[in-house]
C-alpha cells in the first residue's frame, strides 16, 4: 500500500522507519508496523487511536527514536493496514497482542502508549497473556472506557438523548470528508483541538484524520458508541498513568478522571489547561516527556516514577501518587 499524503516536513512529518514489517493477528489481518531507532533501545509502543496512523505519533518518534526502540502500527483499517469485515475491541486486543508478540523478545517488557482508541485496545487487551507479558507499564491519553457519546462534548447542547442522538449520527456519519480546506481545518479544530492549537497542528491532524476512508470510519464509530471496557480498566494491573486535555470534547476530563480512579496502578492523571483531545499533537513535549518518565521508572529502572511536564510548562494534578 502506498505512503497516505501526510504532512511531508517539519515536526509532524512522519520519520522514516528504520526497519518495516507486517504482523498477522489472529484472525490473519495484516497489520503494518514500523520500527524507529536502535534495536537495542528500551522499547515503546504506540497505539494510535480512531481515524488516524502511524503518522500522528510523529513528534514523539522523531524525538524518542535517538535512544529508545519505538515500535508503532496501523489499527485495522487505518493508514497502510488493510480494512476488516469486522470491528470489535476484541480485535483491537488481538492485534495488539500480535504486535507485541511479533516484535518483542519473549519476556522483554515494553512501554505501551495508546491514544484515544488505541487506549481502548490496550485496555481490551488487559487481561490478556500477551500483554501482561510484555507490558511493563501504560500510558493513556485522551481514552475513555465507556459512555463515549453520551459525555462528548462535540454537539453544543445540555446532555441528554438528543444531544446522544444526535452526536452518534455525526461520529458515523458516512459522508466523505473530502479535501483538506480551511473551513474543514476550522471544523476539525473545534470538534478535537484545543483553541490554542496552531494551523500546522491542524492541518497535520486533518491530513491524517481526512486519509482514512469513510466506511472504516464508519465501522468504527460503531464501535466505540457501544464501548464498555469499564471491566478492562480494571484488569489494568500495571503501571498506568492518564493523560487528558482540559478541553477535551471528544473524550471529556470526566472519563480520565474515571480512568484515575478505577485503575489498580494509577500513577499520576495530567490535565492540560486548554487542550483537546489530539493530546500528541498539541503538546508533544509533555506527552513524550511523560512516556519518557515511565520508560526510565518501569522499563529500565533508571529513574523514580513521578509526574513531567516535558519543554512547556504545565499544571499537573496527581490524583494518586505513586507507591
Amino acid at each position: 500500500m502506498s505512503r497516505p499524503a501526510f504532512a511531508d516536513h517539519g515536526p509532524y512529518a512522519p520519520p522514516e522507519p528504520s526497519r518495516v514489517l507486517t504482523v498477522v493477528s489472529g484472525d490473519g489481518a495484516p497489520l503494518h508496523v514500523e520500527v524507529h531507532g536502535p534495536e537495542d533501545a528500551p522499547p515503546v509502543v504506540l497505539s494510535h487511536g480512531w481515524t488516524c496512523s502511524t503518522a500522528f505519533w510523529a513528534a514523539q518518534i522523531r524525538e524518542l527514536a535517538a535512544d529508545h526502540r519505538v515500535i508503532a502500527y496501523d489499527q485495522r483499517g487505518h493508514g497502510r493496514s488493510p480494512a476488516s469485515p469486522a470491528c470489535t475491541t476484541d480485535l483491537l486486543a488481538d492485534d495488539l497482542e500480535a504486535v507485541l508478540a511479533q516484535t518483542l523478545a519473549r519476556g522483554e517488557k515494553a512501554l505501551v502508549v495508546g491514544h484515544s482508541m488505541g487506549g481502548m485496545a490496550i485496555m481490551a487487551a488487559a487481561a490478556r497473556p500477551r500483554f501482561g507479558e510484555h507490558a511493563a507499564a501504560v500510558l493513556l491519553c485522551s481514552t475513555g472506557s465507556s459512555r463515549l457519546v453520551t459525555e462528548s462534548r462535540v454537539v453544543p447542547m445540555r446532555a441528554g438523548r438528543v444531544r446522544t442522538w444526535i452526536t452518534g449520527r455525526i461520529l458515523g456519519s458516512r459522508a466523505p470528508l473530502g479535501p483538506v480546506t480551511p473551513v474543514a481545518m476550522r471544523i476539525l479544530k473545534y470538534g478535537t483541538m484545543g483553541a490554542g492549537s496552531s494551523r500546522h497542528m491542524v492541518e497535520a491532524c486533518a491530513r491524517i484524520v481526512h486519509a482514512c476512508p469513510r466506511a472504516v470510519r464508519h465501522a468504527w464509530a460503531g464501535v466505540l458508541e457501544t464501548l464498555d471496557l469499564d471491566h478492562g480498566v480494571r484488569e489494568l494491573r500495571v503501571p498506568t498513568a492518564v493523560v487528558h486535555g482540559a478541553s477535551d470534547r471528544l473524550t471529556p476530563p470526566v472519563h480520565a478522571r474515571a480512568l484515575a480512579a478505577a485503575l489498580p496502578q494509577c500513577v499520576g492523571l495530567t490535565e492540560l489547561p486548554g487542550i483537546g483531545h489530539m493530546t500528541p499533537v498539541e503538546v508533544p513535549g509533555p506527552v513524550t516527556g511523560r512516556i519518557r518518565d515511565l520508560v526510565a521508572a518501569y522499563v529500565t529502572g533508571s529513574a523514580v516514577p513521578g509526574p513531567r511536564t516535558g519543554s512547556r510548562p504545565t499544571p499537573v494534578q496527581q490524583t494518586k501518587e505513586d507507591a
